[in-house]
């Protein structure tokens, strides 16, 4: 990408941002439907599972050029996020 001004750079990571934000979104849906189908905490905190999505991600990451550590940073802030609001989930459907 090349930009002609700060300005050109900010619309474009507001852009994103915004994309970010929707595909967010739709991971939370899925992460709620998940929560049902749970049979209790340890299913939903799921210490695998989220190495294995980690590894994943770190592997896109390295062949998109960005670095698997700045990935595995994010993708790690918002599993923990997501899993507390599973947690949440599982709860209220258990209730």
């Amino acid at each position: 990408m090349e930009f002609d001004s700060i300005e050109a750079v900010r619309h474009e990571i507001d852009r994103l941002d915004s994309q970010l934000v929707a595909l967010i979104a739709r991971r939370g849906s899925c992460v709620k439907a998940a929560a049902a189908f749970k049979k209790d905490s340890d299913a939903v905190r799921a210490p695998d599972r989220v190495q294995q999505v980690v590894d994943k991600v770190r592997k896109q990451a390295v062949e998109q050029g960005l670095s698997g550590d700045i990935i595995e940073q994010v993708y790690r802030a918002m599993i923990a996020a997501f899993i507390e609001y599973e947690l949440q989930q599982h709860h209220d459907l258990q209730a």
